[in-house]
């Protein structure tokens, strides 16, 4: 940012290289031109254009990685905008992740805003915004640069949050939401004025260079009080940013009030941006300090772990329990993040795959299992958000066999069970925080792995092997119905007719929900099953990320 004012003083224009920040362009220009298009032709604003568009938007933003990824693997890393962003196979690989969280999210989105009355093309724009700021966070290679991406990242998803005007408890949540994302945003911006005064740079690059007294007269290493607060202070904004313990309050009220698709993208795109531009700032910029920022990073990896594990556990409500499981989540990709900060160059690319490796699976998780909540939540009259507790999804099996089993399956995949991608996500990291000496953090995290396993089978207990009365249920929405595909193909709401009691939870199924739960719970298996990323993307990845310090 320095480099770019100077140039701006100058009269001088920075080379932008469009081709390749293209994916990020993409995702931006694409949620301008929704909301042009659908204010210029109304009739665009509904039966599903905004969707689809947004769909296209990410598919074409995905498609633009596959010539850059290409360009950076034969001309190598590229620093582009004045040095501002840094194009690499690190920040390709994590726009890749945040492209397909956007992908499945939009698929969500277009059933559960049709049956809730509420389609339209505001809900779509934000989305993309949001996900662009993602993209710029986790490119950045300046603090401002970085605090900005990660405001875009975040206000809209504040918006979305309490954008179901007709619920109480989304707006609830997005003043919850709000009111401590603006305090840990004013705690990082404090973060970031103080490595400036301690280094006299925001650049990540220049940051990590500080070896000798600033202009102001201070040396970073001698004088390291302002600098190690800095540090602190940018820690703790990243730590409310992807939910870790103590910075976590917020999330299981926000997660039970917020519309379940905007969880979705919560817990994926938002928590990968987040991670992704947690590890950049700390081991490019930072990375010269890594013997003081490791230990906070197992502290905060440990007490998430412990107390996304715990306290999930008494928990009745599918999403609250779901929160804390992203808390306990969070606590894995911690202990991963800390085995990064290795003296072994090996021990840290092998903790760098398992961290890529389980912020893919981990997205690819939960916005399938978010997905079979969005559908069970509209309850027996086929509208609302509120049918999330254990006993709404009683009989489930019964009822809608094949949603009963792909959410088995994304549950078993966070739990962890052999042959999903779940259980190569926790193996990788636990061997990753071993290798790196962290004997008891990897202990505590297989501990707590056992324990979150009976919160997943709690839920697939109440799917499959409880029972409980049999009830009526009211038809779904007729607009749901049309877009409806149920097993046997018949409309969601003609299987049973009208009064005809059912032993389970009557869903309506939309296809394109449908369709990205389906593929959530495949590419799980696949995933978990071949080595799909290994040997290529992911080495690539991490290379380019532990080669950054």
């Amino acid at each position: 940012m320095q480099l770019l004012a100077q140039q701006a003083v100058q009269g001088v224009i920075p080379d932008v290289a469009w081709s390749l920040i293209a994916p990020f362009v993409v995702l931006a220009v694409g949620g301008i031109l929704l909301i042009t298009i659908t204010s210029v032709v109304p009739a665009l604003r509904f039966n599903g254009f905004p969707a689809g568009f947004t769909i296209l938007t990410a598919g074409v933003s995905a498609a633009f990685l596959i010539p850059v990824w290409n360009r950076v693997t034969d001309d190598g890393p590229q620093s582009v905008v004045g040095g501002a962003l840094a194009i690499d196979h690190f920040s390709l690989y994590s726009w890749g992740v945040i492209c397909l969280a956007v992908f499945g999210v939009g698929a969500l989105l277009d059933g559960y805003l049709r049956r809730e009355g509420l389609d339209g093309p505001e809900w779509y724009v934000l989305m993309l915004m949001s996900a662009s700021g993602g993209m710029l966070l986790v490119a950045a290679e300046d603090l401002i640069l970085t605090f900005l991406g990660l405001e875009i990242l975040s206000i809209a998803v504040y918006v979305l949050a309490g954008l179901h005007l007709r619920r109480s408890d989304s707006q609830e949540a997005a003043f919850k939401y709000f009111v401590l994302g603006a305090l840990s945003s004013a705690v990082f911006l404090y973060g970031i004025a103080l490595v400036y005064g301690a280094t006299g740079s925001t650049s990540l690059s220049v940051i990590a260079g500080a070896r000798a007294d600033n202009p102001a007269g201070l040396n970073p290493l001698e004088n390291s009080s302002m600098m190690l607060v800095g540090m602190a202070m940018i820690l703790v904004g990243f730590a409310f940013k992807v939910s870790a313990v103590p910075f976590h309050m917020w999330t299981p009220d926000v997660y039970q009030g917020s519309p379940s698709p905007v969880v979705a993208f919560m817990a994926s795109a938002v928590k990968a941006a987040g991670f992704a531009g947690l590890i950049r700032v700390f081991w490019q910029g930072f990375g010269w300090y890594f013997e003081d920022w490791r230990a906070p990073m197992i502290v905060l990896a440990a007490a998430s772990l412990l107390v996304g594990s715990f306290l999930a556990l008494p928990q009745t409500n599918v999403k609250r329990m779901l929160a804390y499981s992203s808390i306990a989540h969070a606590g894995f990709m911690l202990t991963a993040v800390q085995a990064i900060a290795s003296d072994d160059t090996e021990v840290s690319v092998l903790a760098a795959e398992a961290l890529l490796f389980y912020l893919l699976a981990y997205t690819i998780m939960v916005v399938g299992t978010f997905g079979v909540i969005t559908l069970v939540g509209a309850g027996a009259d086929g509208r609302g958000d509120g049918a999330h507790s254990l006993d709404d999804y009683v009989g489930l099996a019964r009822s809608r066999p094949l949603l009963a089993g792909m959410m088995a399956v994304l549950l078993f995949s966070q739990a962890g069970i052999p042959f999903t991608s779940g259980f190569l996500a926790k193996f990788r990291v636990i061997a990753a925080a071993a290798d790196s000496g962290s004997y008891v953090l990897a202990g505590i995290a297989m501990l707590t792995a056992v324990v979150a396993a009976v919160l997943y089978l709690r839920i697939v207990v109440s799917m499959f092997l409880a029972s409980g009365p049999v009830v009526a249920h009211a038809a779904t929405d007729a607009a749901v119905d049309d877009e409806a595909d149920t097993e046997d193909g018949a409309g969601a709401g003609d299987d049973h007719g009208d009064d005809e009691p059912v032993d389970g939870p009557e869903v309506a199924m939309p296809r394109p929900a449908v369709l990205a739960i389906f593929v959530a719970a495949a590419a799980t298996i696949a995933l978990g099953i071949l080595p799909i990323v290994d040997r290529g993307l992911l080495t690539d990845a991490a290379t380019a990320l532990v080669a950054l310090k």
